[in-house]
């Protein structure tokens, strides 16, 4: 029977790569999204904790940044017999929603006068796993029918101004899973094939959960600056180290659990470059060109071994690549606008081109592995001292219970993905045409105080 179950678990989980790869969602904070995620080099509000920590010595105060995205989409698949299904990311809107929150302060600004070069923050992001959800009668049931990944990252961060132009920076990655979000853990389900002595139309479900970390190092330098100060030409870099995470659970066959089992999830480790340049920035209007270079190391992925609970250990190499992605975006602001006092308005756009990571053998619809062409706009408004938010919150007002300012920062993007023609995959039943399609609508809100 224990070896029975191994065969099983194996042919799971082999095709069940959202546990591997684990799709990377990249908006992270609706002022970068607008942008095309382009953000290493301007870095200027607290989401600088996940794009480039350095970035946090711009950040004023003490801020707070907080938003959620809401994500739709659908994947259309055609089989080489032309059999057709329909997934979904969980619903019309993916739940739970992928969810930023931010928070920094300037030690100096907290009466440390002697520590006003060192910023420190906290964040809790949703970086990695989306759901996915097929008909439990479709074509490739038994590859899956439904899979979740609720990973959030707890990212503790420092950033030091080394001098006026250059600044480094620091941060952890704790990576778990949150018993409000779903529930807490990694979970793939699908319909037995009749393999491995487990009854052909079998209700399968593999889950667990753990927790890894990792950390990111980064550094900011602007060597050119406006009169005011600011930065006119700023380049970032930004390290993320892979990070492993042990998932521990078990294995359920119609509901029964048929045995404990555990894997690794492998997040891979990225190389963050960018390089922002500002024509104009006055004390009236700026506007930001940047570009933004990653390289994403998911070649370090390398297997996705199991481990039964007998002690056997069932081997699955895996043949993921590292890819690129490059990110363009810009946006222009209006500072103290003659049509809206006491405000700053911003325009923002952006694209990025993400490439896929995963060959036509280990493709699984799990998760949405095709090279997408992202298309980003975006706005956001502050207000500050005069103003008043939605018309009814004072903007610096004179009491330590009301902010300074108040920002409200909106982003669309829209996720096209080129279509493509999986063969050769160790499970035939995926082989087959995809077209998928995603849409984000991603909102944050800033305080200042």
């Amino acid at each position: 029977m224990i070896w029975t179950i191994g065969i099983f678990l194996s042919v799971l989980l082999q095709y069940s790569n959202v546990a591997a790869q684990a799709l990377r969602f990249q908006p992270q904070g609706a002022s970068a999204t607008g942008q095309g995620n382009a953000f290493v080099a301007q870095a200027d509000d607290p989401s600088a904790i996940h794009y480039n920590p350095a970035g946090l010595t711009q950040v004023s105060g003490l801020q707070a940044y907080m938003g959620t995205a809401l994500v739709g989409g659908s994947i259309h698949f055609t089989g080489p017999t032309g059999a057709t299904t329909r997934g979904d990311l969980g619903g019309s809107v993916a739940f739970p929603p992928p969810s930023h929150f931010y928070m920094s302060a300037n030690l100096g600004a907290l009466g440390l006068t002697g520590l006003s070069a060192v910023t420190a923050g906290i964040a809790v992001t949703s970086p990695f796993g989306l759901n996915t959800r097929y008909p439990t009668d479709g074509p490739f049931n038994t590859a899956v029918t439904s899979a979740t990944l609720p990973l959030i990252d707890i990212k503790p961060a420092v950033a030091y101004k080394v001098t006026d132009s250059l600044s480094i920076g620091l941060n952890a990655d704790i990576y778990t899973f949150a018993s409000f979000l779903g529930e807490g853990q990694a979970q793939q389900q699908q319909v037995s094939a009749g393999t491995g002595g487990i009854p052909a139309g079998a209700s399968l479900e593999f889950f667990g959960n753990g927790t890894g970390a990792g950390f990111a190092a980064s550094l900011l330098y602007a060597p050119m600056k406006s009169a005011e100060g600011l930065p006119v030409l700023s380049i970032g870099f930004t390290y993320h180290s892979q990070a492993v995470l042990p998932l521990n659970g078990a294995l359920l066959v119609n509901g029964t659990k048929a045995a404990d089992a555990s894997t690794s999830l492998v997040l891979p480790q990225i190389f963050s470059g960018g390089l922002a340049l500002w024509p104009i920035r006055t004390v009236e209007r700026e506007w930001k060109l940047e570009v933004d270079v990653e390289y994403v190391g998911w070649k370090s992925a390398r297997n996705l071994d199991i481990r039964l609970s007998n002690g056997v250990t069932v081997p699955q190499p895996q043949q993921w690549k590292n890819v690129p992605v490059v990110a363009v975006g810009t946006e222009y602001k209006w500072l103290s606008p003659e049509w809206l006092h006491h405000w700053e308005v911003a325009a923002r756009g952006g694209y990025t081109r993400t490439q896929d990571p995963v060959p036509d053998q280990t493709f699984n619809p799990a998760t949405i592995s095709l090279t997408a062409n992202t298309i980003s706009v975006g706005g956001g408004m502050l207000c500050r001292e005069g103003g008043r938010f939605l018309s009814v919150i004072p903007c610096g007002g004179e009491s330590w219970l009301l902010p300074k300012a108040i920002g409200v920062d909106v982003a669309y993007q829209a996720w096209i993905y080129e279509s493509r023609t999986v063969t050769g995959n160790i499970n035939p039943t995926v082989n087959g045409d995809y077209r998928v399609s995603v849409q984000v609508g991603i909102v944050s809100l800033r305080f200042v105080y």
